[in-house]
């Protein structure tokens, strides 16, 4: 590794940095001692566009485009690297060069449905506000079940469902089939997609395996419940405490979590006299009231609970 040039080494003179042109210049005597230097400062600031026309280096790499970000685009500013305008000639040819070049990059049958798939991904993650490592997962998961299933004949707003659900199990993030569903399409069609999206994810937990379609655990349904409910924290606490003494039984084999945990939402709050509704819990839970009041008798049959109240749990 060379010594870093402080001075000039024909009239010793101070040297100037030239950030623009990579240069460092002699300011007495204007020789160029160092040229083509490296720059570590910031790229640019503010907007995104701005960001991206002043970059030094190409974008990151990503799951969510099919060829992974890394494929060169033509732009179509009108303008030349100089910024010059483009004659109406040339401008043309430009065009139908990007035109093919879209072409190319999707012309076969697989490349066209993953740009589709990874498309409706992205579109259903930014209307529900998921984060970004939601919909990169997801993309992943896809690309995973495009390896080892076959996904012909299926519906895109359901596969993309799906890979959706088995991204938020990956990431703790709670979000049902219907949620994702109705996040591009109406309700109507959102029951009749999100039945398809449950089938698909039940082939795929078959296929790849508990690792790659993991559960969650109680917990985090009852936390959502209760804040879309917004059910009193103590009924929460309560609630996530009876869950935890009844760890282990048979309640929850082969029972929907989100019922479970509605079931001991309502228990907590009936001990603690709170008003909470079947109504409004079943709303949240995505389940009916017959099915609360069933999981609440198996709760309280399995096993006796002895539970204190504690001051912070007690009514003031």
């Amino acid at each position: 590794m060379s010594a870093e040039i402080l001075s000039c080494p024909e009239c010793d003179n101070s040297l100037v940095h030239d950030v623009d042109c990579g240069e460092k210049i002699c300011s007495g005597c204007g020789v160029v001692v160092e040229e083509r230097t490296a720059y570590y400062g910031q790229d640019s600031s503010g907007e995104a566009d701005e960001r991206l026309r002043n970059s030094r280096a190409t974008g990151q790499m990503t799951l969510m485009q099919h060829d992974f970000g890394i494929s060169t685009d033509i732009a179509d500013t009108g303008r030349d690297y100089s910024g010059r305008r483009i004659n109406s000639e040339i401008a043309g040819k430009i065009y139908n060069m990007r035109r093919w070049q879209t072409r190319v990059r999707v012309s076969k049958p697989r490349d066209r449905r993953l740009v589709n798939v990874l498309t409706r991904i992205s579109e259903m993650c930014d209307n529900m506000g998921l984060p970004n490592n939601v919909a990169e997962t997801a993309s992943m998961a896809y690309r995973e079940v495009e390896r080892q299933m076959g996904i012909k004949n299926k519906s895109i707003v359901a596969v993309s469902a799906a890979v959706i659900q088995m991204a938020c199990k990956r990431c703790g993030v709670i979000r049902s089939p219907e949620e994702i569903c109705r996040s591009v399409c109406p309700p109507a069609e959102a029951r009749k997609k999100a039945r398809l999206a449950s089938r698909f994810y039940r082939e795929m937990a078959i296929e790849l395996g508990p690792v790659a379609a993991p559960s969650l655990s109680i917990d985090k349904y009852i936390s959502k419940i209760s804040s879309m409910t917004r059910t009193d924290v103590r009924v929460e606490r309560l609630a996530l405490e009876i869950a935890e003494k009844t760890k282990g039984g048979r309640v929850s084999d082969g029972k929907a979590p989100n019922g479970i945990a509605a079931a001991y939402l309502y228990v907590a709050s009936t001990l603690l006299g709170q008003t909470v509704l079947q109504r409004e819990i079943s709303a949240a839970a995505g389940v009916t009231e017959v099915t609360i009041r069933n999981r609440c008798k198996e709760i309280l049959a399995e096993r006796r609970v002895r539970i204190v109240l504690r001051p912070s749990l007690a009514s003031p």
